[in-house]
């Protein structure tokens, strides 16, 4: 079962910073992953809201500041907003990197830059998973490239997301752990899908997962998932 750090190591360094990435990689993760929105400037940032005021001291929509604005606010912490190619150059393949799609129209500018940090770098496409809950962009990307794998995000059960996953074609579903039972862990594996399962927080559910067989977690705490 391969272990997937949330948003970096969110439980231990504030969510979606290179601090927190880092943090994860000392914890030898199989991966990690991310949310990216695209700012007024064109860029994709690493933040999991659409607005700035839970995890930094801006306020606002992300969409509404440039890239240059974006690096006056800070985390708590004093951490700064990465962008996606500060992330792609940190971890440089070291993991797998999970990039989940929150904004809109994210998904063809991400793929434009995975694959120019491909040509210029240690990455390959086997490392990356491409996911989202929009599935519309999902479907965009597949008119766009077929070489990067798709991860189905549901907040709902297994069930629910197989008839997305087998039009897109997926490689992964991510069901929530709240809805996830050994049935359905079967049934998608029988399909041909890799399990990744969200927010996997405690021991308790990592054994269950376990038991299950699920192919991965998502978790905020990669140091006792380990």
């Amino acid at each position: 079962m391969k272990i997937f750090g949330h948003r970096g190591a969110a439980g231990l360094v504030a969510e979606n910073t290179l601090e927190s990435i880092k943090e994860a990689l000392k914890h030898k993760v199989d991966g990690i992953e991310i949310d990216v929105h695209r700012c007024k400037s064109g860029e994709l940032v690493v933040i999991h809201d659409e607005t700035l005021h839970r995890t930094t001291t801006g306020k606002g929509n992300v969409s509404d500041y440039t890239l240059l604005e974006l690096e006056q606010f800070t985390t708590e912490e004093g951490f700064m907003i990465p962008t996606l190619s500060q992330v792609l150059d940190l971890i440089d393949g070291q993991c797998t990197l999970n990039v989940e799609l929150k904004g809109k129209n994210t998904g063809v500018i991400a793929v434009t830059l995975l694959e120019a940090h491909i040509r210029t770098s240690k990455w390959e496409y086997d490392d990356f998973i491409i996911s989202s809950f929009d599935h519309t962009q999902l479907f965009e990307l597949k008119t766009v490239t077929s070489k990067f794998k798709l991860g189905v995000l549901t907040e709902d059960t297994i069930t629910k997301a197989l008839p997305v996953a087998k039009k897109l074609k997926a490689f992964s579903v991510h069901p929530p752990i709240y809805s996830l039972t050994q049935d359905e862990v079967n049934m998608a594996k029988a399909e041909g899908y890799m399990v990744y399962v969200w927010t996997v927080n405690t021991t308790e559910l990592i054994q269950q997962s376990k038991s299950w067989k699920v192919d991965g977690i998502i978790t905020d705490f990669p140091n006792f998932a380990s």
